[in-house]
Parts: structure tokens; C-alpha cells; sequence
């Protein structure tokens, strides 16, 4: 006899949603996303070879984690009895209410920061029939007219202000803990709107106050021109090449206050360089290829595993330290980027020499 089939978050975790019986159910079977042990990067970065962990949200139906907040965001405005649903997106968003509408059958608009949405992300929106509008201005304008719009036309806004998406994207801490037995010491991971940093500490202790499974250190990065956060004030121009977080007033600023206080985690920033580093690397030492915004979690635990600090630990805690990196969307939401930077690519004649002397000199 096999296995029940997965049925996607909701009816996963049932129990620990704000859902009834008579709520509709309109899932993609988002969630059981992979927790992948990175053994090559750990040995790098002074951690044991079972030490670090990435959560690879890309696999998601749409590709990214929004998918988790969506299911049930889209699920409760159709109960609801919404006219349709309306979002501000840097992108991931946009994708995930899109295909979420449709499954449901109800319409969907986006309004979008113009010139400033990876191609992938805005290919998904538009074949999923969404109403797509460009808006001259960044992702915090395109949020202030989302919200105001939604209001007028009756339609429901499905941004992480919008509290189902954070109970939705809590599921991602529960399945982290049951792949570990535990939570992890660490957790590293981009901000943005802060939607997901707080999300996570939602489910941490959620699932600690039931279970005592403890509770991680939560470890925030934002990209150094879009680090509100870190600077302690919004940023009106915010600039960086990982358009995903390019935020500059985040809707859940105090949800991701609080995840580090209560944490005693904290919040830094890192360059697009060390972003950029962080992707390559990712991809190249694990096969692991996300969008550049998902690199700026790894390159934050670049910099803190740099400054000493796990190699500075006892070496019985060192070998049971558990450290997990999340990785917010999968990397052909965003295929532009990579042929924009120095990446080796060379034209061969249609020769076998040709081709042995260029495999002589491969890596």
C-alpha cells in the first residue's frame, strides 16, 4: 500500500491554520520543499560536514517560498467571497497570486515597480492572466497604491500585510524542524518586507511552545543599498542588483524587529559583491542554483562564519551545531542577471581539437 498523497500545506497542517471546514482549499501543493545538507560549503566555512542545511524554497509550484502565504491568502479572500485579489510585487508575489487566482478563479492585478521585475517573475504573472500594471516608482509607492486600490474595488490585497500569508509561510520552520528533529541553532536568510523573517519566528515558536524543540538565532540580511533595517530608517531610493529585496520600507519592519530581539539574533547587510559571490559559489560547490536575492542569507553566514565565530566555539559544540540557510526562489526566476556579469562562455570552431584543448583547460 502507498503512501497518502501530499495535499500542500493546508491540509498538512491543518490543525495549526486559521482554517474551517468551510474554507475552500485552493492549493498547488506548495511546501515539502527539499532541507539539503551542504557539506562542501560547511567544510569551507569551518562547520561539520552535516552542520549546514539550505531550505530550497525554489522548489515551490511558482518557484519561490511566496507560494506557502498564498495557498491560504487566496484560499480565505475566496471564502471571503472576494471580487479578486490585488498585490505590490518586486516579482515573487506577483508570480504566486497570479497562479493562485487562476487556480481559484478569481481575477487578479499586480502593480509592479516598472523596469525593476526580473523577466521570469513577470513572464509567470502574465501567463497566469494577471492584469499587469508598471508602476513609475519603487515596490514601497506600488504597495501604498495596492493598499489603497484594494480598498475602493473591494478586492482582497494579498501582501504579507495581510496576515494568512504570514500564517502560511510559518509551515516553513514546521518542516525544517521535522527534517532536523530540532530547530537549528542558526538561521540565515534575505529581507526584504521582512514578511518571511517573520513567518519563520511565528512557526519557531509555534512549534516550540507545543513541543519544546528549542529555538534558533535569527540571522536577516539585506543587500547594503536596501537595508532599511540596518540603518534604522527607511531608504527612498533603495538600489541593488538582488531585485527581489529591493525594498526600502518594509511592511513587517516590526515582525522582523522582533524575530531578532526575541532570537538574539541579528539583522546585517552585505554588498551586491558578496552576493554575487555567495550565488556562484552556491551554485558551483552544491549545484544549487537560486536568484541572487536568496544568495544575500549565505552571504551574511559568509561574513559571520569570517569574523571567527564558529571557529572559535568548543569543539563538542561545534560538532552538533546546526545551521540552515534559506533560499527564498529558485534561480530562473531571475535569467537575466547571470549573463549580465563575467561569466565564462566561449565559441568554439566545430572542431574535436578545439574541443579537447578547451576541455584541457576547464576547471
Amino acid at each position: 500500500m502507498g503512501q497518502p498523497l501530499y495535499r500542500g500545506v493546508i491540509e498538512r497542517y491543518r490543525t495549526c491554520l486559521p482554517v474551517g471546514r468551510s474554507t475552500p482549499v485552493i492549493t498547488l501543493l506548495e511546501g515539502n520543499t527539499p532541507l539539503l545538507r551542504a557539506p562542501r560549503l560547511a567544510r569551507w566555512l569551518d562547520l561539520p560536514e552535516d552542520g549546514l542545511w539550505l531550505k530550497v524554497e525554489g522548489m515551490n509550484p511558482t518557484g519561490s517560498f511566496k507560494d506557502r502565504g498564498m495557498t491560504l491568502a487566496v484560499s480565505k479572500a475566496l471564502e471571503a467571497g472576494a471580487k479578486g485579489v490585488l498585490c505590490a510585487s518586486t516579482g515573487n508575489t506577483a508570480a504566486s497570486a497570479a497562479a493562485y487566482a487562476a487556480r481559484a478563479g478569481l481575477r487578479c492585478a499586480v502593480l509592479l515597480p516598472e523596469g525593476g521585475v526580473a523577466s521570469g517573475k513577470l513572464a509567470a504573472a502574465l501567463m497566469h492572466g494577471a492584469t499587469v500594471l508598471s508602476v513609475r516608482g519603487n515596490f514601497d509607492l506600488a504597495l501604498d497604491l495596492a493598499q489603497k486600490a484594494a480598498q475602493e474595488a473591494g478586492w482582497t490585497l494579498v501582501n504579507s500585510v495581510n496576515p494568512f500569508r504570514i500564517q502560511g509561510q510559518k509551515t516553513a520552520a514546521f518542516e525544517v524542524i521535522e527534517a532536523l528533529g530540532r530547530a537549528p541553532d542558526f538561521q540565515f536568510m534575505p529581507v526584504g518586507n521582512a514578511g518571511n523573517i517573520t513567518a519563520y519566528w511565528l512557526g519557531y515558536r509555534e512549534w516550540h511552545a507545543a513541543l519544546k524543540k528549542g529555538l534558533p538565532r535569527m540571522m536577516g540580511w539585506q543587500a547594503k543599498g536596501a537595508a532599511p533595517l540596518v540603518l534604522g530608517r527607511p531608504v527612498a531610493r533603495p538600489r541593488t542588483l538582488a531585485s527581489a529585496i529591493r525594498i526600502g520600507r518594509p511592511a513587517s519592519w516590526s515582525g522582523a524587529v522582533k524575530a531578532k530581539e526575541e532570537s538574539g539574533g541579528m539583522i546585517g547587510a552585505v554588498s551586491d559583491a558578496e552576493i554575487v559571490s555567495a550565488w556562484r559559489r552556491l551554485a558551483r560547490e552544491e549545484g544549487v542554483f537560486c536568484e541572487p536575492a536568496s544568495a544575500a542569507g549565505l552571504a551574511g553566514l559568509i561574513r559571520y562564519a569570517e569574523s571567527g565565530v564558529f571557529h572559535r566555539m568548543d569543539a563538542s559544540r561545534r560538532k552538533g551545531v546546526k545551521v540552515v540557510c534559506v533560499l527564498t526562489g529558485h534561480g530562473l526566476k531571475d535569467p537575466d542577471t547571470p549573463t549580465t556579469l563575467p561569466f565564462r562562455q566561449r565559441t568554439l570552431e566545430a572542431d574535436p581539437g578545439a574541443v579537447r584543448r578547451a576541455l584541457r583547460s576547464a576547471r
